[in-house]
């Protein structure tokens, strides 16, 4: 069970967001499922659209945190055999990041087959994460020259900079650590990391996940005082997810401060008895794709429409 079918993830989500105009709720997510709603709108402000979605995503209207690793089980145990679902109508889903060529992926490729649905892939990606059931020497051997370099070998350079220290911010300076992380964020990108509803998200989520054996991680890595590096972990059913990461850009020409600070943190996991993965999520870096070099596990991740509606078929077959 992953990080984002908890009860903590889909929960809030639905909290914070399911009070979007046209959202309903179909079926409640958790327990190692994603949940179900309804959204309802006019496409272009013409089309009528009445769109199936997984909890923790939405397709064109909203932007929220990423859930990942998404599930089936709930669209196929509540298809009737008109394709209906709980007794309602809809003209199209959209299910994003679903892990691809598992069972339910293929078993909706078929079901689109024999119903006449039209099936399109909308977006591809792959996730990342490192197995650490091995030492973290055989790791680090396992990894390119200058990979290796910038995630472990470079540690003098940092203990040359001053008074390193490593701390998590949970439980007692959580408002910190995401107030230093939008800045950080801000001034890398120009934008903070978390707005007010995605904050409020995080915050709920966190407060939650411990209660069903998750462990918040907020990682910062400090020099002389000063927070320079910060990575938002959480421990979940034996693996650590990534969430979110923030750092200071320009610290010191000979370091990726970054890369360094998950070097840390992996080689806590690999020590770690009760964690078997560390894992990088999906998405790549602002200038490379530094995951896919730390990684030794990649998952293929797929986002896919079906359409039954009539209308939406025709004008999806015309625009493709």
């Amino acid at each position: 069970m992953s990080l984002f079918q908890s009860n903590a993830w889909q929960k809030t989500w639905w909290e914070i967001w399911g009070s979007t105009p046209g959202f309903k709720l179909v079926m409640l997510g958790g327990r190692g499922r994603s949940g179900l709603y309804l959204d309802q709108y006019r496409w272009r402000s013409v089309v009528p659209i009445r769109c199936l979605q997984l909890v923790g995503t939405n397709y064109r209207r909203i932007s929220t945190p990423r859930t990942e690793y998404n599930d089936l089980t709930s669209f196929h145990d509540g298809l009737d055999a008109k394709g209906e679902l709980s007794g309602l109508s809809w003209s199209e889903a959209v299910f994003r990041d679903l892990i691809d060529s598992t069972p339910h992926v293929n078993r909706l490729r078929q079901l689109c087959r024999e119903r006449g649905w039209l099936f399109r892939t909308v977006h591809q990606d792959t996730a990342y994460h490192i197995a650490t059931d091995i030492t973290f020497d055989d790791y680090l051997s396992s990894l390119g020259p200058n990979t290796r370099l910038r995630l472990f070998n470079r540690r003098k350079v940092l203990d040359g900079c001053g008074h390193i220290t490593l701390e998590n911010f949970w439980p007692n300076k959580v408002e910190h650590f995401f107030h230093r992380l939008n800045e950080l964020h801000r001034s890398r990108w120009g934008v903070p990391c978390f707005g007010s509803s995605s904050l409020d998200f995080h915050l709920r989520f966190l407060s939650r996940i411990v209660d069903e054996g998750g462990r918040p991680e907020l990682s910062v890595l400090c020099c002389d005082n000063e927070d320079v590096s910060l990575l938002y972990n959480v421990v979940y059913e034996g693996r650590v997810y990534n969430i979110q990461a923030g750092y200071i850009e320009g610290f010191h020409r000979k370091l990726a401060l970054g890369t360094l600070h998950l070097g840390y943190c992996i080689e806590t996991a690999c020590s770690a008895t009760d964690v078997d993965s560390f894992d990088l999520l999906a998405g790549e870096g602002k200038n490379e794709n530094y995951k896919r070099r730390l990684a030794n596990r990649e998952v293929p991740m797929v986002s896919v429409m079906v359409v039954r509606g009539r209308l939406l078929k025709l004008l999806y077959r015309l625009k493709h």
